[in-house]
C-alpha cells in the first residue's frame, strides 16, 4: 500500500508561473543556471541555485550561498508573489514534448515508506550532494523540487486521470525549450488517495538526492521537535508519480578525454579484442547490447564478442558492458563516479554533441548507448541492487517552483 498525501501548495499566480518555473537544480551547472536566470528575477533558479547571485568563484557550500537562497526565497515569495493554498490538494502534472505525453499525480509521499523500501531506489547517492540538499531543505523549510517517482500502471488511476485532463487546467504554459507544462487541481482527491492504496511499490526514477535529503531533513527536524507526532509536514516529501508505461528514457552517453596513453591504432586494436567493429555505423545503436563509437570523425559499431550473462541484472546492462569491457580495461576508467577523464552527456543533447566534443578535441572518443529500460530499472530496484552511475536520462524534465511543499 502506498500513501499519497495532499498538501497546501505554495505556488505562483497564473500570470507569473512561467516566469517562476525552472529546470531542476541538478541538470545545469552554475554557469548554465546563471545564463538561464539572467533577466528573470522570479526564476526559481535564484532559490535552487543561489550561487548565481553571488560573485564568481563563491564556494557552493558556503554559509553565504544558503543564506542567499533563503533571502531569494523570501523575496520571490513577496514579489512574484508565491501564495500558499489554504486547504490541502493533489494535482495532475502533464508534460508534452513533441509527440510524447506523460501525466503524473503531484502529492506528498511518506519518508517512512522511503526508509522502509516501499519507495525503491536504484542509484547510489553522493554524501556531498546529500549534505547540500539537506541543508538547503532545512534552511528554507521547503522542498524546492519534486522527486520523480514511477509505478507499474493501473487502470483505475489512469481512468481517474483521463476524466480530469479534459477539464480546464490550473496552469498551462510552454517553457523556453518547447515542452508544454499543464497542471490541474484535483477537486476530489480522496478517490486518488484510495486508488494509490492498491499500488504496492513506488520507484525513484529521478531525484535520489532529493529523496535522500528529505529523509535526512526529517531525521534532523524530528530530533529538534520534542512534540513530534508523525503528522508534521517534514514526514513527507514532494513527488510527481507517473505510470511507467508513459515514461521516456533516453541514453546517457559517455565521452572520454584521452586514450590512456595509447595511439589511435593501438586503441582500436585493443577495442577489437573485445568487440566486433563495423564501419560507418549509425550514430545511435539500434538494439540493446550494441554500441556506437565516435573517433577521428567516424562512427563505428561495437558488438561484444563474448556472450552476455542475461541472468545478471547489473552485468547485462549496456552501461555495465561498456564499463567492464572497454572503459575500465582499455581506457583505465576504473571508477566512473570519480574519474575526471570521463564525462556523461544526456541523450537529449543528441549525438551531434558527442561529435562536437570529439571534433573540438575536448574529448578523444565518444560512445553512444542504447537506452536503459523501465523494466531494467524496476527489476534492479526490486533485487535491491544499484545501477551503475549515469544509467538513465529521463525527458522531459519536471519544472521546479510551480508547486512547493513547505515543511
Amino acid at each position: 500500500m502506498v500513501m499519497v498525501r495532499p498538501f497546501c501548495a505554495l505556488q505562483p499566480t497564473k500570470e507569473h508561473v512561467s516566469e517562476v518555473a525552472a529546470v531542476p537544480y541538478d541538470v545545469v551547472n552554475t554557469e548554465e543556471a546563471r545564463i538561464l536566470a539572467e533577466g528573470k528575477p522570479f526564476s526559481y533558479l535564484h532559490i535552487s541555485r543561489p550561487e548565481i547571485d553571488l560573485p564568481l568563484g563563491t564556494d557552493l557550500y558556503s554559509d553565504e550561498v544558503y543564506q542567499k537562497g533563503l533571502d531569494n526565497f523570501r523575496l520571490i515569495q513577496a514579489q512574484a508573489p508565491l501564495i500558499q493554498e489554504e486547504t490541502p490538494s493533489l494535482y495532475l502534472y502533464r508534460l508534452r514534448m513533441g509527440e510524447h505525453t506523460q501525466t503524473g499525480v503531484v502529492g506528498c509521499c511518506s519518508v517512512d515508506e522511503y526508509d522502509n523500501n516501499i519507495i525503491r531506489k536504484h542509484e547510489r547517492t553522493r554524501k556531498d550532494k546529500e549534505d547540500d540538499r539537506t541543508r538547503h531543505t532545512i534552511n528554507l523549510r521547503a522542498q524546492t523540487g519534486p522527486v520523480f517517482l514511477t509505478y507499474r500502471s493501473q487502470d483505475e488511476i489512469n481512468n481517474l486521470v483521463n476524466s480530469l485532463t479534459a477539464t480546464k487546467p490550473h496552469f498551462d504554459f510552454v517553457a523556453p525549450d518547447g515542452v508544454v507544462h499543464t497542471v490541474w487541481k484535483i477537486p476530489n482527491f480522496a478517490e486518488f488517495v484510495k486508488a494509490f492504496e492498491s499500488v504496492p511499490l513506488l520507484y525513484v526514477a529521478d531525484g535520489h538526492h532529493r529523496s535522500a535529503s528529505a529523509s535526512r531533513a526529517r531525521a534532523a527536524l524530528k530530533a529538534e521537535n520534542p512534540n513530534h507526532n508523525g503528522e508534521e509536514e517534514y514526514n513527507y516529501f514532494l513527488s510527481v508519480i507517473f505510470p511507467a508505461d508513459q515514461l521516456k528514457i533516453l541514453p546517457y552517453n559517455r565521452v572520454v578525454k584521452d586514450l590512456h596513453g595509447q595511439s589511435d591504432s593501438d586503441f582500436m586494436l585493443a577495442v577489437e579484442k573485445a568487440f566486433t567493429l563495423t564501419n560507418d555505423a549509425p550514430a545511435s545503436p539500434v538494439n540493446k547490447g550494441e554500441f556506437s563509437m565516435y573517433i577521428n570523425k567516424k562512427w563505428y559499431g561495437l558488438t561484444p564478442k563474448e556472450a552476455i550473462d542475461s541472468t545478471n541484472v547489473i552485468a547485462s546492462l549496456d552501461v555495465s558492458i561498456l564499463q567492464d569491457r572497454l572503459l575500465a580495461p582499455v581506457l583505465g576508467i576504473l571508477d566512473p563516479r570519480t574519474d575526471k577523464r570521463v564525462d556523461f552527456v544526456g541523450g537529449i543533447r543528441g549525438t551531434k554533441e558527442l561529435e562536437q566534443l570529439v571534433d573540438s578535441k575536448k574529448a578523444a572518443v565518444a560512445f553512444s548507448l542504447y537506452p536503459t529500460t523501465l523494466d531494467d530499472l524496476m527489476n534492479i530496484a526490486d533485487a535491491g541492487e544499484i545501477m551503475p552511475p549515469k544509467s538513465t536520462w529521463f525527458e522531459p524534465k519536471l519544472r521546479s517552483g510551480m508547486l512547493v511543499h513547505l515543511i
